[in-house]
């Protein structure tokens, strides 16, 4: 069996939307009123989950969603698509000086806008890339597909040798706004912005010295088997036959399942031997004897320096921060992504690693944990290594913000 290759993370770009995008609270609301979609049980309803979100106020919403009526077209859809996309690749492209001729492998990943040509085709169209490009479009797989497209990437990588892979993580907003009232799929409207990610991959050897990190690991739970489960992220038609995607009240709970699957796989990977004997251990008693006792939580700070939690809302990050037993500085990546940019889905977790970097944190050796959770339902790990001291790279979308941060959240 041959030794699998070192992949490397050259450089990565997120992208930051222009200022006239931008969404206040009260903007948010008096749009919403005007559409005379909402009833006033669900304008209260939305009011009350923006000021608990954990976002703030220069967050983004597409220009579709700007105008008065709102105008969400397949032709604004895809205008989005292609902002974020291109945006956060000319990036990338300026910063890493790579020709887009020597990308090898594609791989886009956006769970809710799937046109034909597919988006990596629209990549392909617009860059020139070569003919025979691996290019790959994951659609359906939610906010943990960029650790997906991330595995799928660095698969491909272990078979094709000596070329760089681009994974391009986003979703699409136009499209998917809920015009309904129903409580649980009003949700997504408030929590939902703007925003992608273009991330370089590298199999050569030659790129270590220049590259970023390298990654360590990657573990994928899937709970899809399960009903509740496979459930509590659905896209469906309410009962006036308005589309939108409906959030279960089970889904901390089955969150809360799901990372304790993948850190039971995840553990004996990265932990001290020490605790993986206390962790283990309790597992063995509990099933043993059946006694009643609280599963043992791994110390998680004694394997990784940064955490990088999908921000999908505020409830998410206060759980893992709870059950990982994690400080507040652990997870200020997460909080302050959130409030800054909200949640912007599969690229969330590269807005946190580019906060981490923008503060100047990121030293030789560290390990960062990037975790995300989506539909289906899932929860994915990535565990890069940082090559080293890394500093932002320009154009990065806390350039223009960083010294205001962290702020302080609303309770």
């Amino acid at each position: 069996m041959t030794r699998p290759r070192p992949i490397y993370l050259v450089d990565f770009a997120c992208y930051r939307p222009p200022a006239n995008m931008k969404v206040q609270f009260y903007q948010f609301m008096e749009h919403s009123r005007l559409t005379g979609d909402f009833d006033e049980s669900s304008l209260e309803f939305q009011r009350k989950i923006l000021e608990r979100s954990g976002l703030g106020e220069e967050t983004y919403v597409p220009e579709a969603m700007h105008c008065i009526p709102p105008q969400p077209s397949m032709a604004a859809a895809r205008n989005e698509a292609e902002e974020v996309m291109f945006g956060a690749l000319e990036n990338l492209f300026a910063n890493t000086k790579i020709k887009p001729k020597d990308i090898g492998i594609l791989v886009v990943n956006c769970s809710l806008f799937n046109p034909t040509p597919s988006l990596s085709a629209m990549i392909v169209n617009k860059y020139k890339l070569r003919g025979n490009i691996r290019s790959y479009n994951l659609g359906g797989m939610g906010c943990s597909a960029g650790v997906i497209a991330i595995d799928l990437a660095k698969d491909l990588l272990q078979i094709h040798r000596n070329t760089y892979a681009v994974v391009v993580s986003t979703e699409n907003i136009t499209q998917n706004w809920y015009f309904g009232n129903k409580k649980s799929m009003l949700i997504p409207n408030c929590l939902f912005r703007v925003g992608g990610s273009a991330v370089l991959l590298s199999n050569k050897s030659v790129d270590r010295r220049r590259a970023k990190y390298k990654l360590v690991h990657v573990v994928r739970t899937h709970r899809g088997s399960d009903d509740k489960a496979f459930r509590c992220v659905y896209q469906e038609q309410d009962g006036a036959g308005k589309v939108g995607v409906s959030l279960s009240k089970d889904l901390m709970a089955i969150a809360g399942g799901a990372l304790k699957t993948n850190i039971t796989t995840l553990g004996p990977l990265v932990l001290p031997i020490s605790e993986q004997l206390l962790f283990f251990s309790t597992l063995v008693i509990k099933k043993l004897f059946n006694a009643k006792i609280k599963p043992y939580i791994p110390d998680f700070k004694l394997a990784f320096d940064h955490f990088c939690i999908h921000a999908g809302g505020r409830a998410v990050i206060d759980e893992l921060e709870k059950n990982l037993q994690l400080l507040p500085v652990h997870v200020e990546a997460s909080r302050m992504a959130l409030h800054r940019f909200g949640n912007t889905s599969s690229s969330s977790i590269w807005y946190e690693l580019a906060y981490t970097e923008a503060k100047g944190r990121m030293r030789k050796g560290n390990r960062v944990w990037q975790i995300a959770f989506g539909s289906g339902f899932k929860c994915n790990s990535a565990v890069w290594e940082a090559l080293r001291y890394v500093k932002p790279s320009p154009n990065s979308p806390w350039e223009d913000c960083i010294n205001r941060y962290p702020v302080k959240t609303v309770d």
